[in-house]
């Protein structure tokens, strides 16, 4: 199969949601399909080789011929839209509800209203696309299970370490590092053994209460990173699928959520089962921490349940094979 990412007006940069494509479209090619990512400006993704073709395409006139071609953003969806039959089956692999780029009305008349065949990458975008009357099909990225992975007595008696994402500014908002910061300090004013250990691609943030800042680790470095932390911390409200819980319960770290509508946990974190969903406040989610930090035999079944849940949604191969399985189907 011949395989069109359109990434004109969106592009690749050192982000989550551009190594989420690149690894998608690596896997293909390891899997023996012809990968294209069209774009309109040089690849500018650093952390992952990209085995897929690129091409500087800023028009329809060049585009290569392809089963499917699937906008990879909201603003490369006009463009996909505009692509010549040739180019195939015409897709949106929706992997955020993206408000920085567009209002509420917006996504609606720009993003939903296309007639794309629509791809999610969680059930709470599936949820989230019902509620506007528009059906979708769930398709995840996969999980790299060779690159995460438990190790064995990283985690030591005597200290609890809870871990979370770092991020500033809008994705700081959305992902709600706020909380993070609140629940550290709450938490280190009631328990004397409480260390708070953050990683993320940003500059440090120079916090005296940051017990280990990591930035921009190695996957090996992150490997042990989550192997040292007891509880993550996951309090975002504006999600496809989060990663790091996911990568965290890998290792057999539980995970505290909150029941917002776009936690992007809603695939993974089971509550009472994979970790604890709290209600959509700080002080819930604390409290909800509290449980598990003063519980370590629950920490230690649900962390063995968190590596049976992750490994039930499958490593990339297996999901990109159902994307392809989609696309025969729908040929």
């Amino acid at each position: 199969m011949r395989i069109i990412f359109d990434l004109r007006r969106v592009g690749l940069g050192n982000n989550g949601g551009s190594s989420t494509l690149v690894k998608s479209g690596n896997t293909l090619v390891d899997m023996g399909h012809e990968v294209i990512f069209v774009d309109s400006v040089r690849n500018q993704h650093k952390w992952t080789p990209l085995k897929a073709r690129h091409m500087i395409r800023r028009d329809n006139n060049n585009l290569p011929t392809a089963d499917v071609i699937i906008a990879s953003g909201y603003k490369s969806v006009s463009r996909t839209m505009q692509a010549p039959s040739r180019c195939g089956i015409k897709a949106h692999w929706i992997r955020a509800w993206e408000y920085w780029q567009y209002s509420e009305k917006d996504i609606v008349d720009k993003v939903l209203k296309p007639d794309t065949v629509k791809l999610v990458n969680s059930i709470c975008l599936q949820d989230k696309l019902k509620k506007h009357g528009v059906d979708s099909h769930i398709i995840r990225p996969g999980y790299d299970f060779d690159q995460i992975y438990p190790i064995p007595n990283l985690r030591r008696k005597g200290r609890i370490v809870i871990g979370g994402l770092y991020r500033a500014g809008t994705h700081g908002r959305r992902k709600r590092t706020q909380w993070l910061f609140e629940a550290a300090k709450h938490l280190k004013e009631r328990y004397s053994n409480i260390e708070f250990w953050l990683f993320g691609s940003e500059v440090d943030p120079g916090d005296s209460i940051i017990d280990i800042y990591l930035r921009s680790p190695s996957m090996e470095d992150k490997n042990k990173f989550y192997n040292s932390v007891d509880i993550w911390m996951a309090p975002t409200q504006s999600e496809g699928l989060h990663l790091p819980p996911a990568e965290a319960m890998m290792t057999g770290c539980p995970v505290v959520s909150t029941s917002a509508e776009l936690s992007g946990t809603q695939d993974y974190v089971i509550d009472g089962v994979t970790g604890i969903v709290s209600k959509n406040d700080i002080l819930s989610f604390v409290r909800s921490i509290t449980v598990l930090i003063s519980n370590k035999k629950m920490r230690h079944i649900m962390g063995k349940s968190c590596i049976k849940k992750i490994h039930e949604l499958g490593n990339r191969q297996v999901n990109m094979q159902k994307l392809v399985d989609l696309f025969e189907g729908l040929k």
